[in-house]
């Protein structure tokens, strides 16, 4: 294959398609989304049959029991994928509205309306929901996409394109308005993230590495989802019942996702106390516990944490385990260590929660509530494009607000410039 000509062929479909998503209106690319939830149930047999060859192919590659689960698709898994195509064709469309209308002195009205970005490439690993999800949330916002899933993955994958381009044609749209890439290549990469004249925009989902040889690579824009290592902060005047059950569930609902809790944060005044109590339960959970020297005082059997646990994503069941002074420390730590994707405080010190929240620069910050809850889904977006961590133009969970950009519109009635 010539992956140039390939890549640029897709980018010119891409690219056309686009202008014709941007005519669509809500009705025309909400009916695309049922078609696919359509055509995804009508052929989950399919789907499903493609999984298996990935996850055998997974495990015969080493694929370790995280990136395994990422890869997994089942019934129930399936069927949210298709609760999620129906639930972005529910949301409110944003693309056309306008905001902030006013009147100069000289007569002209202005104001500023929401617009696609355009072309979005998408590059991921792992998981082939995210195949869904890219594609609805894009095709919402009225834009184009091009994805890229992992090599692990492209069994599934290709089923899922599948049916995104027979829902897409049954609706009257392009079916080029989401392609998925055929090929492992690498090089298709590094043509998608130099293609300016056809890609607006980047977003990779995926490990540290894979995020920064993009950014490094790339002359597209990129919107970076960088690693996720979360903290919890159990605070001296915190409630230790909700402190516990919110440092299990932020640890052990899912392991390989990246808004699970990684480093646990305890004041010293209270930590002789909860401490002891969340390690039985992570025992029984078989999550091994790293800490620090306090720590490993009030909890003997725990293995010793090193620097490198304090930065460290896991996604695994293994938490890294600190004793601070306080607040200002936890603080202290949050800000040296973490990836700014999410932390928790744990108070019912009403100002400690606000200075919190307004000290810890990450893109979500919670108050006694579980890091689990940092997701598109959970914070009525729909599905979700990635978790951003930069901080220009979309940050946290990217739904499809975050697809769209503005442009200034002036409505006159003749009026010249004196």
């Amino acid at each position: 294959m010539n992956i140039k000509a390939y890549m640029q062929s897709l980018g010119t479909a891409a690219r056309e398609a686009s202008r014709e998503l941007a005519r669509a209106n809500s009705d025309v690319k909400n009916n695309a989304l049922i078609a696919i939830a359509k055509q995804l149930d009508a052929n989950r047999d399919t789907v499903l049959a493609a999984n298996k060859l990935d996850m055998d192919n997974g495990r015969s590659n080493g694929l370790n029991d995280a990136l395994l689960d990422r890869l997994e698709l089942n019934n129930d898994r399936v069927d949210a994928m298709i609760e999620g195509l129906h639930q972005v064709a529910e949301l409110p469309d944003p693309v056309g509205e306008l905001t902030d209308l006013g009147t100069r002195p000289s007569g002209i009205k202005l104001a500023k309306m929401r617009v696609p970005l355009g072309v979005i490439g998408i590059i991921y690993e792992s998981r082939p929901n995210v195949t869904i999800d890219a594609a609805s949330l894009c095709l919402k916002s009225g834009n184009a996409t091009i994805l890229r899933g992992g090599s692990e993955a492209i069994e599934s994958n290709q089923a899922i394109a599948h049916c995104i381009s027979l829902g897409l044609t049954d609706a009257g749209l392009p079916n080029t308005a989401v392609q998925v890439i055929n090929t492992t290549d690498r090089a298709a990469v590094g043509e998608l993230i130099t293609m300016t004249e056809f890609v607006d925009v980047i977003v990779p989902r995926g490990g540290k590495g894979l995020i920064e040889r993009i950014s490094a690579d790339a002359r597209v824009p990129v919107i970076k989802h960088l690693d996720g290592n979360c903290h919890v902060y159990i605070d001296e005047f915190a409630d230790l019942d909700k402190a516990v059950a919110i440092a299990v569930n932020a640890k052990t609902h899912r392991y390989g996702v990246c808004n699970a809790m990684e480093s646990l944060l305890v004041a010293e005044s209270v930590a002789a106390k909860v401490l002891p109590l969340i390690a039985t339960i992570y025992a029984e959970k078989s999550v091994e516990m790293r800490g620090c020297s306090e720590s490993c005082k009030i909890l003997p059997a725990i293995s010793a944490a090193s620097e490198s646990d304090w930065s460290e994503e896991y996604l695994a069941p293994i938490a890294a385990i600190k004793v601070v002074a306080g607040i200002d420390e936890a603080i202290e730590h949050i800000n040296t260590y973490s990836s700014q994707h999410t932390e928790s405080i744990i108070t019912e010190d009403t100002e400690r929660g606000q200075r919190f929240i307004a000290e810890v620069d990450s893109s979500s910050v919670m108050i006694n509530a579980s890091t689990r809850f940092a997701d598109g889904f959970e914070y009525g977006l729909g599905a979700e494009i990635g978790i951003s961590t930069d901080k220009i133009h979309a940050r946290g969970p990217v739904g499809l607000e975050g697809l769209t950009s503005q442009k200034w519109v002036v409505f006159g009635d003749g009026q010249i410039r004196q």
